[in-house]
């Protein structure tokens, strides 16, 4: 829900195809605005209507740059690429999913915009299926060198 059906359902900006992936009562999510002091975070959504409408204006936006020929190749194909979900820390019903951006997406112009963020999901199991709970979003994120 968090990789596959998230980026889709982003690109055709279709709110409808992840709503029921989300608890609705006591949702939550912040914004840590690429900061690092959690003092600049901030409770962008106190509601699940409040994220929907923000994630629709960026869906949106995104997909009238897409049309407009803004980028270059598929942008589907990079924003996987940058996507990383691979720990998943689980204690009863309860999960803490960390999803991790690092990657670009290539301009028409040949310039490049930079994903470079990771997201803490609280996750939750509601009848035998996981949803979201709630989440802080927009962490810096910094690659470990492999050295």
């Amino acid at each position: 829900m968090l990789v596959t059906r998230d980026i889709g359902a982003f690109l055709r900006a279709d709110w409808n195809a992840i709503h029921g992936d989300f608890l609705e009562a006591n949702f939550t999510g912040f914004s840590a605005h690429f900061q690092s002091d959690p003092q600049a975070y901030s409770l962008a959504f106190p509601t699940l209507q409040a994220y929907c409408d923000e994630w629709l204006r960026q869906a949106r936006q995104f997909g009238a740059a897409r049309d407009a020929g803004d980028y270059a190749g598929d942008p589907r194909s990079a924003i996987f690429a940058a996507t990383r979900l691979e720990e998943i820390d689980i204690d009863g019903d309860a999960a803490l999913v960390r999803k991790k951006f690092d990657g670009e997406l290539a301009g028409a112009d040949g310039s490049a915009e930079r994903m470079n963020w990771q997201t803490l999901y609280v996750c939750r199991r509601d009848q035998a299926r996981w949803k979201i709970a709630g989440f802080i979003g927009y962490l810096p994120y910094e690659v470990a060198d492999a050295a």
